[in-house]
């Protein structure tokens, strides 16, 4: 539709101007003595639409010229951009790709343009660092100077510090980040890297309760990093019943129900004479995870002539568990403990009928020690030695 408005335009235009030419009849008359031109008007206003050309041709040529050094300057600047651009394209896919000095190469021709020099300079860094190249990965931070960037140094400076087992340096870089106000959830995880590595227990459960609660954290990661802090605190207080009461105390009901923290703080609060909490924990942990350490640690739960208590508890769990072993064992102990002797007996026998997995070798080694220590004291010596020599054979 454009086309056909421009189109009709410009033949109504030369209709105008044939129409104009053919019927005007006027003249133009120059005087410049002793000189006289006379010209017709058409004539006259072709030759000025002529002038007219041939100044504007002239003007922008002359405007052309005077604008080439400029134009060839912003040329060669385009180029060199664009090649940089390409470079640091280039930095990044080979970084990615695992191809580190060929990132590294590409990185150093990125900075051919300043706008761009520091940012290629913390991919360099990351490059030299996968070579282990830790001289050359700090020159390139070096050159990251501009504090838009800073954040960005020092997040990339942490992580690699800590992927270089430097947990010290690690930290020391994100206090400087920290005391930017930087509390990205990925600096979290770096800390919670810097910290394991240093057996900072205490910090490691801390961000990776806070990193869980954030869903920063795969929940079986977030449990195992939990239990391995909680197994190492816990370790540090098993010589001290109050400061172990304490840390206990601190710990979600989760938390105290996961087995590799439950049955530890029951081994330790058993043997500092805390027998009740050592029940209390494991029958807690036991209703929501039914394992046999913590079966076999409710042994040890009872105080001396006190354990018809836990015998009665451990009858209840057999409703519900009628195979396992490691409960027929456990009550085995407890009858055995209050001499109980023919109680005991049938226990260690159920223990040894339904211990048959390879994995419970071990659990068949003590039910026969058990019973050869029962018959022992029950003045059976023969039955004695026998259950003493099958234990010693099973453990050969």
């Amino acid at each position: 539709m454009r086309l056909l408005f421009w189109v009709a335009l410009l033949f109504g235009g030369a209709v105008g101007l044939a129409l104009f030419t053919q019927f005007n009849q006027s003249n133009v008359v120059l005087f410049y003595p002793p000189y006289r031109v006379e010209l017709s008007l058409n004539l006259a206003l072709a030759l000025l639409l002529l002038v007219f050309f041939v100044l504007w041709t002239l003007f922008s040529a002359a405007r052309h010229l005077s604008e080439m050094p400029r134009r060839a300057a912003a040329y060669r600047e385009r180029k060199r951009m664009s090649g940089a651009q390409a470079a640091l394209r280039e930095a990044i896919e080979n970084l990615f790709a695992g191809r580190f000095a060929r990132a590294e190469r590409a990185a150093r021709e990125a900075q051919a343009w300043p706008a761009q020099a520091q940012t290629a300079a913390l991919i360099g860094a990351r490059a030299a660092h996968r070579m282990q190249e830790s001289e050359r990965r700090d020159k390139w931070m070096e050159q990251v100077t501009d504090p838009e960037r800073e954040q960005a140094r020092l997040v990339s400076m942490a992580e690699l510090l800590v992927d270089a087992r430097d947990a010290e340096g690690a930290l020391e870089t994100i206090a400087q980040l920290q005391a930017q106000g930087g509390r990205q959830i990925h600096v979290q995880r770096i800390a919670l890297r810097a910290h394991q590595h240093l057996k900072n227990w205490s910090e490691v459960l801390r961000l990776a309760r806070a990193l869980e609660k954030r869903n920063a954290l795969h929940p079986v990661l977030a449990l195992r990093l939990k239990q391995m802090a909680c197994e190492a605190m816990l370790e540090e207080r098993r010589q001290d019943a109050e400061a172990l009461q304490d840390f206990w105390r601190t710990l979600s009901a989760d938390e105290r129900r996961a087995v590799r923290i439950a049955e530890p703080a029951a081994r330790y609060f058993a043997a500092l004479g805390k027998q009740d909490e050592a029940r209390k924990i494991v029958e807690e942990a036991l209703k929501v995870n039914w394992d046999a350490r913590l079966v076999q640690r409710y042994a040890e739960c009872a105080a001396p002539g006190q354990a018809l208590p836990l015998i009665q508890q451990a009858e209840k769990w057999l409703v519900q568990h009628p195979a396992d072993a490691d409960l027929y064992y456990t009550l085995g102990v407890l009858c055995l403990g209050e001499q109980l002797w023919g109680k005991a007996q049938s226990n260690f026998e159920r223990a040894l009928k339904y211990a048959d997995t390879a994995q419970q070798v071990r659990l068949r080694v003590r039910s026969h020690l058990a019973l050869g220590r029962l018959f022992e004291e029950t003045d059976r010596l023969e039955e004695a030695q026998r259950h003493y020599r099958e234990s010693a054979m099973l453990a050969a």
